[in-house]
């Protein structure tokens, strides 16, 4: 599939009822733009319907058209959203979700767990993790990165959440030295712990954080999320 620019990229609501149509290319987006084994999208899958399911789940996704000749290729097939309300001959090259974080959720446990292990105070823990959007997942397709795609499906999915705060994690990366952190910076991530190890990972991971909503800069224009 051919590069994209941003305006060739149009933003849609991603609605949990036509998860049947969208789940299986928004998963092979993660597995392509994150470069992990073929075979991770059957142990994400059950994951992600797990997370449509929570309180506070949004999610949006970014479409690209194909011509008739791409959309023919067996290297797009499953970017596909054939069936998606309101889509025409496009393929999904951007996905971003999150839900209201609670204290009976894994990532909740670990992060509280964490923080305790650093020495922040209970007072402390319990401000930060008492009120948040949880980022659970941002992914761009590797033909739609580097045009702002990122940015774009972040604003659009924290417009108008009535959380004080958004929390997310992310792997450690060398002097911070990647597009996912250049992002978050760019748009006031902060640290909340780093170099944590989650269970089952021996990668470090960062927790970050800012207070919402985003600065105007960033804050999505009313009409860029087409709510189907």
């Amino acid at each position: 599939m051919t590069a994209r620019t941003s305006s060739q990229i149009r933003l849609v609501e991603l609605r949990a009822e036509e998860a049947h149509v969208w789940l299986d290319p928004a998963v092979h987006t993660y597995v392509t733009a994150m470069n992990y084994p073929r075979g991770t999208e059957s142990q994400r899958i059950p994951l992600w319907r797990d997370h449509i399911a929570r309180p506070g789940w949004f999610a949006v996704g970014a479409l690209a058209p194909v011509s008739g000749v791409e959309s023919l290729r067996p290297s797009i097939s499953r970017l596909r959203v054939d069936g998606l309300r309101g889509a025409g001959q496009e393929v999904l090259v951007g996905v971003a979700y999150g839900y209201r974080g609670a204290r009976d959720q894994w990532w909740n446990q670990q992060l509280r767990s964490g923080m305790r292990r650093a020495g922040r105070t209970a007072e402390d823990i319990s401000a930060i993790t008492a009120d948040y959007f949880e980022l659970t997942e941002l992914h761009v397709h590797p033909t739609a990165q580097g045009c702002g795609v990122g940015e774009r499906l972040l604003a659009a999915l924290l417009a108008g959440r009535p959380e004080f705060a958004v929390l997310l994690s992310t792997p450690e990366v060398p002097h911070e030295e990647n597009r996912a952190w250049s992002l978050y910076r760019r748009l006031g991530f902060q640290d909340v712990l780093r170099h944590f190890t989650f269970i089952g990972d021996p990668r470090p991971f960062a927790f970050l954080g800012r207070r919402l909503p985003l600065p105007r800069p960033f804050v999505s224009p009313p009409h860029s999320v087409s709510r189907r």
